[in-house]
């Protein structure tokens, strides 16, 4: 019988869809290998610039581009850089539900707070089969987000489905990515037993003040500490104060919700003197054209916290 006598954690605050760095390798695929020395240190600067938590094997961490093994050493690695001192949701996406649940279950033994999960990748899945899906994953016990991500999914977790997968017991919060800021308030008020956590940095501000009680985030990555205190200042209503933060940001985070948001981030990540680095295939660079707007972006951004802070 287990011994842990730890309370699941919450999922919500300031949680970060971690970017994963590599090293140049000829053998690895790409030539390219995860370096994960380097990604323990950006988890627990993220922390310790006063994030909540963190999330591996997101989106943004490329999880598709790694290997099984890979993908497994980077969850543990991003529990273990993080201990006690925030909360780690690992992400399970999945073509299909015995994929999403083999990755549950891998989090849950390697002491994951919690889990994010999309509907079935790769395959536009109907009711009955979004519902199958996170039943399976759910059934590991470990407290589910289930994120809504109709652009790349294709499948619309809509508030009453909302309603229906709230039924499912461990399934406790939705990361909405839909870009709609009038879901927030409406999946309130339809299921208002589960969390609704904003998704997309560029409507964060909009979706905290509607209600949501997290934000699961990307730009934290670059600007992890006025990320946390965007957060505080949001959800303890005050409002001038947020938005004198959040305007001069809103352009970089916009790249967030866009196609090259794991390279834009990662130059971001370069342009305030962290690691960031190249993304495997099928990513490739930016244009010269998206670097350059990344560049003004970021640089709009840097000099007005500067001056913020000065």
């Amino acid at each position: 019988m287990s011994t842990d006598t730890r309370q699941p954690r919450g999922l919500g605050g300031v949680i970060v869809a971690t970017a994963l760095p590599y090293s140049e390798d000829p053998a690895a695929p790409a030539g390219l290998a995860v370096d994960y020395d380097r990604y323990a240190e950006h988890c627990r600067w993220l922390v310790e610039s006063g994030c909540h938590g963190v999330c591996p094997n997101g989106s943004l961490g490329e999880y598709t581009a790694l290997t099984d093994e890979e993908r497994r050493v980077v969850a543990r690695t991003a529990i273990e850089a993080v201990g006690d001192s925030g909360t780690v949701v690992v992400g399970v996406h999945g073509a299909g539900a015995h994929q999403a649940r083999h990755w549950a279950e891998a989090a849950a033994e390697d002491g994951a707070d919690g889990l994010l999960c999309l509907p079935p990748t790769m395959y536009r899945a109907n009711r009955g089969e979004v519902l199958a899906h996170f039943e399976a994953v759910a059934s590991v016990g470990l407290p589910v987000m289930v994120y809504n991500n109709p652009h790349d999914t294709k499948v619309d977790l809509t508030p009453d489905l909302l309603a229906e997968l709230a039924g499912i017991d461990n399934i406790v919060a939705v990361k909405e990515f839909s870009g709609d800021v009038r879901r927030v308030l409406e999946i309130r008020e339809r299921v208002p037993g589960l969390a609704v956590i904003a998704g997309a940095d560029d409507v964060v501000v909009e979706s905290l003040l509607m209600g949501a009680t997290g934000w699961f985030a990307g730009f934290p990555n670059v600007f992890p500490a006025e990320s946390a205190r965007l957060y505080e200042l949001a959800v303890s209503g005050r409002l001038a104060e947020a938005r004198a933060l959040y305007e001069p940001l809103v352009a970089a985070f916009r790249w967030d919700s866009r196609t090259e948001f794991v390279q834009a981030i990662k130059l971001g990540m370069e342009r305030v003197g962290r690691i960031g680095g190249p993304c495997r295939p099928p990513r490739g660079p930016l244009t010269p054209d998206q670097r350059a707007q990344v560049e003004a972006d970021m640089a709009r951004a840097i000099a007005a916290l500067a001056k913020q802070d000065g």
